[in-house]
């Protein structure tokens, strides 16, 4: 079984890319199921019914949010979907699912959506404690655990990564929006890559309008961001699964320009 996790979808631009490429990656890589970040996906800040309804149309399995998945209000009717899931360490009163449990071809897949609590700007709960409880909730009774980690901190990935070795299938980074070339299965057959980056403009501070990020870092004040525009690019990771023993046979990062 292939898995493909695609790296966090900047603005509308992102999701055209998406729409381009996704049907040569699963027919050329032969995937199985695809799991989409989408928390920035409308305008670089939240997603919107259209572009919910545009990645339903491409047969996307499981939507990944992070830090401003509230940030537009359409959210609020999506978000109990059972294709869209929400950081799992939010607090216990938000609305939406942490995880959720999909089957592809007779396997029961787990996916996970984890915030981190480093330089996020988010109130959330301890995501090491809130994974552990959840993996021991479901590990009896599905074949594939996949983690995406939606982090600023490399360390706190990485920590991640070593705390869930052996206990679930893939755990993979977002939000950095750029891709780590330091893929591995770890010692106890874990999967893990820091971020496997973005889908959205190229040419870009991490999809950003260049001009307008770098005044900000040059004077200090709240410039509005705004999205870059130009040919953008993918950035995708493969986890080729073995069917009997549901473990990573091989990681693999993708980029499409």
């Amino acid at each position: 079984m292939k898995i493909l996790a695609v790296g966090d979808i900047v603005g509308e631009s992102g999701v055209k890319k998406l729409k381009e490429e996704l049907p040569k990656i699963k027919q050329k890589e032969n995937i199985d199921f695809v799991i989409v970040n989408a928390e920035n996906s409308a305008g670089g800040m939240g997603i919107t019914t259209k572009i919910y309804n545009d990645l339903k149309e491409m047969e996307i399995n499981c939507i990944t949010m992070g830090n401003h998945t509230w940030g537009k209000k359409d959210i609020f009717s999506l978000i109990n979907n059972e294709n869209i899931i929400r950081p799992a360490n939010y607090p216990a009163i938000v609305p939406g699912r942490g995880y959720n449990v999909y089957t592809c071809k007779d396997k029961k897949i787990c996916v996970i959506n984890l915030i981190g609590r480093t330089d996020m700007g988010v109130l959330s709960e301890n995501p090491f404690l809130r994974v552990k409880d959840i993996v021991n909730k479901v590990r009896n009774n599905v074949d594939i655990i996949i983690v995406d980690f939606h982090a600023e901190a490399t360390a706190e990935k990485i920590a991640m990564g070593y705390y869930l070795d052996g206990k679930v299938t893939a755990v993979f980074g977002t939000h950095t929006h750029v891709q780590t070339a330091d893929e591995k299965i770890l010692e106890k057959g874990t999967a893990y890559i820091t971020d496997i980056g973005m889908t959205g403009p190229k040419k870009s501070v991490i999809g950003m309008d260049i001009n307008a990020s770098i005044k900000r870092f040059e004077t200090t004040l709240p410039e509005r961001y705004k999205l870059a525009e130009g040919e953008c690019i993918l950035n995708a990771c493969i986890f080729d699964i073995n069917e009997e023993n549901c473990r990573v046979n091989e990681i693999k990062r993708i980029t499409r320009e």
